[in-house]
């Protein structure tokens, strides 16, 4: 079965109306949402944390990584779960995590590790009522198809594409909210930059 050849600006396109869209959704529905706003609350949560681990499976886990990254260029203490220097979480800390079905294995295992700490939780997902929105302070529902989905209601592009878009723009929101909160200019931000490439 062969289907019309779309341009690689038609699907830009594409993409481009469905993050739109899905931004405004988030942005409306977060609004409307429970007291505080969760993605304030992830902010928050962030800016009081002692440390913050990240943890993702798939492209989540790596747009959780970008996250991490610029976390650290703020100068705040980050730990991307998996790596060989990571410490133990503990209360004080949040552990921050994205999986569009909110049922990845490994995810929820983390966060009932995290949770027995005492750590605070902090959720990006698709399903309200999934096992890791269960266990989060703050949950953040993205109305994006998870990677299951295959039907093309919620997205025209591939599995949780959509998702896994929108959580890199969440956490560059979530770091130049925090960025603009800290007062440090882009040249304060600047020396934590990496210097062994």
């Amino acid at each position: 079965m062969t289907s019309p050849e779309t341009s690689v600006a038609d699907a830009l396109l594409v993409i481009r109306r469905e993050l739109d869209t899905l931004v405004d959704r988030v942005l409306t529905e977060s609004a409307a949402g429970a007291a505080p706003n969760p993605l304030e609350a992830v902010a928050d949560l962030i800016a009081s944390a002692d440390r913050v681990f990240v943890v993702g499976a798939g492209r989540s886990g790596l747009a959780l990584r970008m996250t991490a990254m610029r976390l650290m260029h703020l100068g705040l203490d980050v730990h991307v779960v998996g790596e060989v220097t990571t410490p133990a979480i503990t209360a004080g800390d949040v552990l921050l995590t994205a999986s569009g079905s909110g049922t990845t294995g490994a995810i929820v295992r983390a966060a009932e590790t995290a949770a027995g700490a005492e750590a605070r939780i902090a959720v990006i997902t698709t399903v309200s009522d999934s096992p890791l929105a269960a266990l989060a302070t703050a949950v953040v529902v993205v109305p994006a198809a998870e990677k299951r989905d295959r039907s093309g209601a919620a997205s025209a592009q591939y599995a949780g594409s959509l998702f896994e878009q929108i959580v890199v723009l969440l956490g560059d929101a979530l770091f130049h909210a925090l960025w603009k909160r800290s007062g440090a200019s882009a040249d304060d931000l600047w020396p934590r930059h990496a210097n062994l490439e």
